[in-house]
């Protein structure tokens, strides 16, 4: 019995193989993995928004290095954004969950096993996974700010603020770079 639903097909566990049964737990994983990292992100973002302190001063020492309001209010605008692209890659990849849940639930025997669209599967994965990328990005930037805030403005020239986003660009880039690529491997193959 095939039929389709939502986007979403169903076939009969005459029809299926075994190969099914691997897929759809790597698949299952892959998204609580991308959940639970979020999670920690949206952490991020929360202690960053704690630190959108106004008339904060530096550790530089010159009031010349302090950050201004609008360090802030990028911060905020910035911090905002970043949690808005996590929520987002959070509840497609849940949404995702819940459909490989459910298709599971009709048949107590296959409890790792369900068959959906792979298209629709892939591109929602590939959804959720530019979401990330998107939230890492804005929360990089806030970041930086945070790092204005706290270490000074880096046309001020503080050399421990551009250490600090040097690293911090370098790092985030490099590793955003692997991810990027090894989701559209991923997503191809």
């Amino acid at each position: 019995m095939t039929g389709v639903e939502n986007g979403l097909r169903m076939t009969s566990p005459e029809t299926s193989s075994t190969s099914s049964l691997a897929t759809t737990s790597v698949h299952v994983s892959a998204l609580d993995g991308l959940v639970n990292v979020n999670s920690l992100f949206t952490i991020a973002v929360f202690v960053g928004l704690s630190l959108a302190t106004p008339g904060q001063h530096s550790l530089e020492q010159r009031s010349s290095c302090d950050a201004s309001a609008d360090v802030a209010k990028k911060l905020l605008v910035f911090e905002v954004v970043s949690f808005s692209f996590f929520l987002f890659s959070s509840l497609v990849a849940q949404g995702l969950k819940l459909a490989l849940n459910l298709l599971n639930s009709k048949d107590v025997n296959e409890i790792f096993r369900a068959h959906i669209n792979i298209k629709v599967l892939r591109w929602g994965m590939m959804a959720s996974a530019i979401g990330s990328v998107m939230g890492c990005l804005f929360l990089m930037l806030s970041m930086v700010n945070v790092i204005q805030i706290r270490l000074g403005l880096l046309s001020c020239g503080s050399k421990s603020a551009a250490q600090a986003v040097a690293t911090l660009v370098t790092l985030v880039s490099s590793a955003l770079l692997i991810y990027i690529s090894t989701a559209i491997y991923a997503f191809w193959h």
